[in-house]
């Protein structure tokens, strides 16, 4: 019961946590180990939760083009801050890879939201998605100086690890004081349009999509019922489109207070099939060198997706042949480091910004990346998010310091 108490305090007030251990944190990939982690979504696993709790549930649509370069996304937040205050934003960012000065970034407070299931509305903004759920409409004119005009159609299956793809957090399961949440479409066709202007420094984008074309979308539904600096202390996104694969990487890691527990979803797709659902992955930080913000940014990275076949069942996992894919790529440009205080409101920062140790910034990269998989070497484009939120001990960073030097040895010797 202490620990519940405490777990509720700091849920509310934003303290620091004691740590609890390894017992206070149930994973979703801990309760698939041995069985075939990947399930498929129903339209259900894609509706808005809305908990009356400290929450942020997010829907992201990001969106690549391979013959002209571009990338960006399409995002709504809703967030509920310990049960007294909710809002809703509209994020959107487009980049060009070979011309960085083609870029666009905007964030709109949004107004009369209002939550339908799986739809989402305010003013000037709407995601709806079909019943079928194959197929989900975006349209923003939020910002007048951005349109979002697209839908996305679903190639593959959804991905969810296994029936309940929550990870909770506290010494009751059936009681928790946190979870995180994540389910996916990894690899989607895309048509519609996008247009946006930045009249200051005189950048116009026009994208027009269509299912034809070598463009894709990946989507993805999270939500984080905590705060986010008790969550996780360090995230690593990947999301690699080519014409032939997609690869999906989703990985955070919990503060001390947790046990430093690494949870660590992989997604593996062809264009009709999802190859492996992978919970064993490897997402190696290779070159890292501290910047001048005090973080370790990595110059490489390379994620080893490790698992079995999607289609194996349950009672062959142990003796199914390893499913083995690795996607790697240089750092080279980073679109944007986004300190994450200088973004969230007033009353949020207030709240964090008393925590020891809370330094949330966001790396955001977008290059080329290869994934070698059945003695293939594919080329494709990588959109890689790394996150620090919460420092670690001394003895922590130096060990982390030192398997990056020893990841980065490893990793020459075997590709280069």
């Amino acid at each position: 019961m202490l620990k519940w108490i405490q777990g509720g305090i700091s849920a509310v007030t934003g303290i620091a946590e004691p740590e609890y251990g390894q017992e206070c944190i149930h994973t979703c990939t801990d309760r698939v180990k041995g069985k075939q982690p990947f399930h498929a979504t129903s339209t259900k696993d894609f509706q808005w939760e809305s908990p009356d709790y400290t929450n942020v549930e997010t829907s992201t649509f990001y969106f690549t083009d391979l013959d002209k370069g571009y990338t960006g996304f399409a995002q709504v937040i809703h967030s509920n801050i310990i049960g007294l205050h909710t809002t809703a934003q509209f994020t959107f960012r487009v980049y060009h890879k070979e011309n960085p000065a083609d870029q666009i970034w905007t964030s709109v407070k949004l107004e009369n939201f209002r939550l339908e299931g799986t739809n989402f509305f305010a003013d000037n903004l709407s995601i709806i998605m079909n019943e079928e759920g194959t197929e989900v409409e975006f349209k923003s004119t939020v910002d007048k100086h951005v349109e979002v005009d697209f839908t996305i159609h679903r190639a593959v299956p959804g991905v969810k690890v296994g029936e309940d793809p929550t990870t909770y957090y506290g010494d009751d399961i059936t009681q928790p004081w946190g979870s995180m949440k994540h389910v996916f479409w990894p690899r989607n066709h895309i048509s519609g349009k996008i247009t946006a202007k930045n009249e200051e420094e005189n950048v116009n984008i026009d994208l027009e999509f269509s299912k034809d074309q070598k463009q894709y979308s990946m989507f993805v539904k999270a939500i984080q019922g905590m705060k986010p600096h008790h969550a996780a202390k360090s995230w690593t996104f990947l999301n690699f489109q080519s014409e032939k694969y997609s690869a999906v990487l989703m990985e955070f890691t919990t503060p001390r207070s947790y046990a430093n527990t690494k949870v660590n979803v992989g997604i593996v797709c062809d264009t009709e099939n999802i190859l492996s659902v992978t919970v064993d992955n490897n997402a190696e930080y290779l070159k890292p060198e501290v910047d001048s913000v005090g973080w370790p940014v990595p110059k490489e990275i390379a994620v080893s997706f490790k698992g079995v076949s999607a289609d194996v069942p349950d009672d062959a996992v142990e003796a199914a042949e390893p499913f083995n894919a690795l996607v790697s790529g240089h750092l080279d440009n980073l679109v944007e480091r986004v300190d994450v205080m200088a973004e969230i409101p007033t009353f949020v920062k207030n709240i964090v910004s008393g925590v020891a140790g809370t330094k949330p910034y966001i790396y955001q990269f977008f290059d080329d990346f290869k994934m070698n998989f059945n003695d293939e070497q594919i080329e494709g484009f990588g959109w890689c998010e790394i996150t620090f939120i919460s420092e670690t001990t001394e003895a922590e960073q130096e060990q982390e310091q030192e398997q990056g030097e020893n990841e980065s040895s490893a990793y020459e010797e075997n590709l280069f």
